[in-house]
């Protein structure tokens, strides 16, 4: 078998998994909409969560690696974001939708995903900072978010963004990252490359 034969192969079964398939829509509806409205509504990532959970209780990844392989995937999806959302870095449906995705990749695949999120997350900041002109500005709030955050977490108090008095450079919406990092991922891991 030639390389391109194996190229179509390995296409071919990447968009015929109905797991990769379902998460692939939902991430690019998800992209969409928060863009234009900047939130993620929660019946995409719901429904998304509830087919994932559902079709991996009848259709294990692997061995028999099902329901509570998908569980921990949302779990571990959700609860990676859940501090940045306590910090208000992002919005619940951020976190939300990585559970989602959590969900559909499992324990295992979900870390590949938010890797690839927080990298295009960070690459799309930059660009907006940029095409903002407040490169400067967004830098100086990511050093003080990470002080104030640590501090928080050591002391165990919440913090509030809003009353700092930071200067914000505007609001990026984060599903647009999420999605891009995660297909990225998972296709780059599909087709060895990770």
């Amino acid at each position: 078998m030639n390389e391109r034969q194996a190229f179509f192969e390995l296409a071919g079964m990447l968009a015929t998994d109905p797991r990769i398939v379902v998460l692939f829509t939902l991430l690019a509806a998800a992209a969409v909409i928060d863009v234009r409205r900047h939130r993620i509504p929660n019946w995409l990532t719901m429904s998304g969560l509830v087919f994932a959970l559902g079709y991996s209780a009848f259709v294990p990844f692997y061995l028999k690696h099902g329901f509570l392989w998908s569980l921990g995937g949302a779990a571990t999806g959700f609860g990676v974001l859940f501090p940045m959302w306590l910090l208000r870095i992002m919005g619940a449906g951020d976190v939300k939708l990585m559970a989602m995705a959590g969900g559909l990749l499992g324990a295992q695949g979900v870390w590949l995903a938010l890797i690839g999120s927080i990298v295009a997350g960070g690459l799309f900041a930059i660009v907006f900072s940029l095409w903002q002109g407040k490169l400067g500005a967004m830098l100086g709030n990511v050093g003080r978010m990470l002080h104030l955050g640590s501090v928080a977490v050591a002391a165990g108090i919440p913090v509030r963004t809003t009353t700092t008095g930071w200067q914000s450079v505007g609001r990026l919406p984060f599903g647009l990252p999420i999605a891009v990092g995660t297909i990225a991922t998972v296709t780059a891991n599909h087709f060895g490359f990770l």
